[in-house]
């Protein structure tokens, strides 16, 4: 019989095992022995999340969601609040590496097939983590109460009105009243709050998820072996550490040296109803879905374009029926995928430039190429595609 043990952390392990489950999930847990760097992105959009939490709540201290304060509490924030610029350019920054870390996460997913099975449900919630961090990323760029703020928000409340139904109702309960005012501000203010707290719980489902089907991996072969899999520390918490320097380096680059592209120049000046932009130009991360909301001349077409290129992300799952997951040993979609890629690309530089000419035909074109990719490539390709032999194991294959 094992001697009590009588120490503090036996002591807590007896009555609620956190130890013991923290050891097995996260020191011992069982990770294929050939990831690359590409899997660290996960961490570095948790980290991001992080700092834009605790950043986001410090800043909440100072500001005012009124039309008639709003922007006037930002501007105290960068000019009076001890720090307070350094705290904003954190939180404006964290934005662009969050997004940018998730971009890198999904696309490597899509090239490695992480979505599946049995992973399903883990891409379904980083799916349903991604759209989450989209709302709660466009109310806050509305808050500042900007030129670009108000008429982004204008662009977005007219679109919704052009949905039939529930579109008017949705958009007359977002603004409280009959326009964009103090009312709908306080409103968008609460949204973000709410948004962001929600994501943590979707993120602790993800890894749940994560953590009973296990990761994928490169070559998209389950470990079959013990010599295929290594744990979790130190083999990962030392990659991730490493991967983490190089992410931080950039983020304080982007505060410090870069400020003028977290945000449009037109967001410094005051919000006015009176002035329309020359052009309503929107964050780089929002500017693929904007491009496909312009591509149609139909504002419910382009809404229903926009919506549907995310809606169709929740059935690739279902729509890919190869047995091989990774692209890596499918020499057809993997060159699918990259013009995929370039496809998403030209449509991020596409949505920053306005709708005409040259930038309003790459942008149909890549939406044709977006929705031919998963609609007819990814579901017929399996039936004529040849591919080559998975390795057998993972042994040989460590990154």
């Amino acid at each position: 019989m094992s001697k009590p043990d009588n120490t503090p952390a036996g002591w807590l392990e007896a009555r609620l095992p956190i130890i013991s489950a923290f050891r097995r999930e996260y020191v011992d847990f069982a990770m294929p022995r050939n990831l690359t760097y590409l899997w660290n992105f996960g961490a570095f959009a948790t980290i991001a999340l992080a700092l834009l939490i605790v950043s986001g709540i410090f800043l909440a201290l100072n500001y005012t969601p009124s039309v008639a304060e709003a922007f006037s509490s930002i501007e105290t924030i960068d000019r009076h609040v001890s720090s307070g610029w350094l705290v904003r350019a954190i939180h404006m920054g964290g934005v662009s590496m969050l997004f940018a870390a998730l971009y890198v996460h999904m696309a490597r997913s899509l090239y490695y097939g992480s979505y599946k099975a049995p992973r399903e449900l883990l891409w379904l919630t980083g799916l349903g983590l991604f759209i989450l961090v989209m709302i709660a990323a466009f109310a806050g760029y509305i808050l500042p109460w900007g030129q670009m703020s108000y008429w982004g928000a204008t662009v977005v409340i007219n679109a919704m009105n052009a949905v039939p139904m529930i579109g008017p109702a949705l958009a007359s309960w977002l603004l409280g009243g009959e326009g964009l005012g103090s009312v709908a501000l306080h409103r968008i203010y609460v949204l973000h709050f709410v948004t962001a707290f929600s994501i943590i719980g979707v993120i602790v489902l993800h890894v749940a998820a994560l953590h009973v089907v296990g990761s994928n991996n490169p070559t998209g072969v389950e470990p079959k072996t013990s010599a295929d899999i290594v744990p979790f520390h130190p083999y990962y918490t030392t990659k991730d550490g490493l991967g983490l320097c190089l992410f931080l380096m950039v983020y304080a680059a982007l505060i410090f040296f870069a400020p003028d592209l977290l945000t449009l120049a037109n967001n410094y000046a005051m919000a006015n109803p009176l002035v329309t932009p020359g052009d309503i130009t929107p964050e780089w991360y929002f500017a693929p879905f904007y491009a496909i909301l312009r591509a149609v001349p139909s504002k419910l077409g382009g809404l229903i374009l926009s919506a549907g290129s995310l809606a169709v992300l929740f059935a690739v799952p279902w729509l890919d029926r190869s047995p091989v997951r990774s692209a890596r040993y499918r020499p057809v979609l993997r060159w699918a995928l990259l013009a995929l890629f370039a496809a998403f690309i030209a449509l991020g530089v596409s949505g920053m430039h306005k709708p005409t000419g040259l930038w309003l035909a790459l942008s149909r074109i890549s939406v044709a190429y977006y929705y031919a990719y998963f609609l007819i490539l990814l579901p017929f390709l399996p039936k004529v595609e040849i591919t080559r032999p998975e390795p057998a194991t993972l042994r040989g294959e460590g990154a």
